[in-house]
């Protein structure tokens, strides 16, 4: 898709769950998920079908072609107005030319081949990574009203929780500063379940509703607020131009990933939030033309290399953590990516 033109502010997401996709009747519990979605955040009749089309093709898709596929299902909000984001990923076969599977017609299974360039058509916004051998990640974005071109946030996550768990304890966040720049947070309840997802969503929202701006000040603020939950490590990046600003309390990983595949750690303190902050410190680190910013939990290894994927740091950020969240996830744990882009907003 070539590089990526971004919008500065970034929507709020509430995820709705991952569904595997291992047998057929997968389709219908996806379409079922998003249409209720879709008529809770008021979408027409008409729209609310086509966000059922696409669910269905996608999950459809999965099954026909994908090893251990599976879908998540997201609402978002951008101020008042609500939309449906869809994100697939599998370890399939993958596809060479990804682009040209999803026109009308291509077929790989004897079928008719439509069901890609229908999601491409009725989406606001659709895209994709795939590498032959390795899987593949489509993404699609819904919203009410005539169909327009949407533009990706130059900030994106995704959380997947343990197996055997409904909810997640790890969760994302982003916002702008007063001064333009963007703020990007993760945080990993301790433990997993029901008491570390309320921990992350404390954390979350008291950084949401906050107008500080400095990571390290972040950090301490979050720490005297949500004291009354059992804590979290969390990570936070400032990121303006060409620079980040990075403060992190306990097992919470953030790098820069260079163009050339080259990666740099940026440094993380011991400590819990709310419960045990002895020393907060903020890092500065310059951040390359083209660069990106990787913030996970600890359920994802920190082992990737954007090496292993060619073409994927041009890619947009929720293509980058899908992708990042199936291959570098680990099962026994919550996991949690956020990826964001460089540069000035526009």
């Amino acid at each position: 898709m070539g590089a990526v033109t971004a919008v500065a502010v970034p929507p709020t997401v509430e995820e709705l769950g991952w569904l595997m996709v291992d047998e057929p009747g997968a389709a219908g519990i996806a379409r079922r998920v998003a249409v209720d979605c879709a008529h809770r955040l008021g979408f027409s009749e008409q729209r609310a079908g086509e966000v059922a089309i696409v669910a269905a093709e996608l999950a459809s898709n999965l099954h026909r072609h994908a090893d251990g596929g599976a879908l998540s299902v997201r609402c978002l909000r951008r101020g008042t107005t609500g939309g449906i984001e869809l994100v697939a990923v599998d370890s399939g076969p993958g596809m060479r030319d990804l682009p040209f599977s999803s026109v009308d017609g291509h077929s790989t299974a004897g079928t008719l081949g439509i069901g890609l360039g229908a999601v491409r058509r009725l989406s606001d916004r659709a895209g994709g990574y795939s590498l032959p051998g390795r899987g593949t990640v489509l993404i699609a974005q819904l919203w009410p009203g005539d169909r327009r071109r949407a533009e990706p946030s130059r900030v994106a996550g995704l959380t997947r929780p343990i197996t055997g768990e409904k909810v997640c304890g790890d969760r994302y966040a982003a916002r702008r500063s007063n001064a333009g720049a963007l703020l990007v947070l993760v945080a990993d309840g301790l433990g997993h379940g029901s008491l570390a997802a309320a921990a992350a969503a404390a954390i979350t929202d008291g950084f949401l509703a906050s107008e500080v701006e400095a990571p390290g000040a972040i950090l301490e603020q979050l720490h005297r607020t949500v004291s009354h939950t059992r804590g979290a490590a969390v990570s936070v990046a400032r990121i303006a131009g060409e620079s980040v600003v990075f403060a992190g309390l306990g097992n919470v990983a953030g790098t820069i990933a260079f163009p050339d595949g080259n990666r740099r750690g940026m440094v993380s303190m011991p400590g819990i939030v709310g419960h045990q902050a002895r020393t907060i410190r903020e890092f500065s680190y310059e951040l390359p033309p083209e660069g990106i910013v990787v913030l996970h939990s600890d359920g994802v290894s920190d082992r990737w290399s954007l090496r292993d994927y060619p073409g994927l740091v041009r890619q947009e950020p929720l293509l980058v953590a899908a992708t990042l969240l199936r291959d570098a996830g680990v099962r026994r744990d919550d996991a949690c990516v956020a990826v964001a882009l460089g540069g000035d907003p526009a």
